[in-house]
């Protein structure tokens, strides 16, 4: 098949590249930047030069493809404090790519994720999020990519863990291990027995691919490989690797510690992705968080 793929250049999306082309399949990469061209050149896929406020070419390459992987989001108007604008162009993004393929029985996978689906129990492929400000706003928008297999669309939602890890990473994780070094203590919040869904990178593009190529219209995925890491462990974990002090601390204390990121560590969302792996056949094969953690390169970017 030829796939067109926003976020192509990023982090999970240059892995999902790398899985389609070995796969057999052809890509088609949205860039809209000189370096992203470049990434998407040097991965061996086709360039398609614009953005996702480009709805014309979303569009045309859509039609020209069998199907589409849609993984860009506007991260940088959203940092900025204009979350509702991002959320708003990528459900037109979405919308542009169901006029395109209604009718045609393509497939069309979407990014979403697992956290707040359920917050302290287990969330599992049939819970469906309920909007909520800010990010919440995208629990609609995978709603209605859902609702495309009404018209002819193989449409699916990828939900990720809110950790996809790997060398290279510079999300979460990163962020957490810069907090810690900058503190002098890898600190978690109170007893720290709040759990994280995890995936590596490499797992979480083989299930994109696999649900593009086999998922049914209609399918929500879990690109989960670890229900739920607890974050005392990762904080003993970077504890052990950066030689630091392994403490708990406060909400508050997390608030000046951590920033934004201290009401994620403070959250206990585990999620189950058993429904995915009986669908697709999909076994993670890759590390654990721990265990990438104790391979080093965490810390080696921290230190750079």
């Amino acid at each position: 098949m030829r796939i067109f793929v926003t976020g192509a250049s990023g982090w999970i999306g240059s892995a999902v590249v790398t899985e389609l082309l070995e796969a057999g399949h052809d890509v088609l990469g949205l860039a809209r930047s000189d370096a992203s061209a470049g990434a998407i050149a040097a991965a061996g896929a086709e360039i398609r030069r614009g953005d996702l406020g480009n709805l014309d070419v979303l569009r045309a390459a859509a039609t020209e493809s069998d199907g589409v992987i849609h993984l860009a989001f506007r991260h940088d108007i959203a940092f900025a404090g204009e979350f509702d604008a991002a959320v708003a162009s990528d459900l037109k993004a979405i919308e542009a790519f169901g006029d395109a393929l209604g009718g045609t029985n393509k497939p069309l996978a979407i990014a979403s994720g697992v956290a707040s689906l359920k917050p302290g129990a287990l969330a599992t492929e049939r819970d469906m999020g309920e909007p909520f400000a800010g990010p919440g706003g995208r629990v609609l928008n995978e709603r209605a990519a859902l609702a495309l297999a009404e018209r002819g669309v193989r449409s699916m939602s990828v939900r990720f863990a809110p950790t996809v890890h790997g060398d290279g990473d510079n999300g979460f994780i990163a962020m957490l291990v810069a907090a810690d070094r900058a503190a002098g203590s890898a600190a978690y919040i109170d007893e720290g027995t709040n759990r994280w869904p995890a995936v590596h990178r490499s797992d979480a593009g083989r299930l994109v691919r696999l649900g593009i190529e086999r998922a049914p219209a209609g399918s929500v995925l879990h690109a989960v490989g670890e229900e739920g890491v607890a974050l005392r462990d990762v904080s003993q974990a970077i504890g052990r690797a950066l030689d630091l002090p392994v403490t708990s601390i406060t909400a508050e204390q997390g608030q000046a510690q951590f920033g934004f990121l201290a009401h994620f560590l403070a959250s206990d969302m585990p999620a189950s992705s058993a429904l995915t792996r009986e669908l697709l056949g999909w076994q993670p094969a890759g590390p654990g968080l721990i265990a990438d953690l104790e391979e080093g390169h965490y810390f080696a970017v921290a230190a750079a």
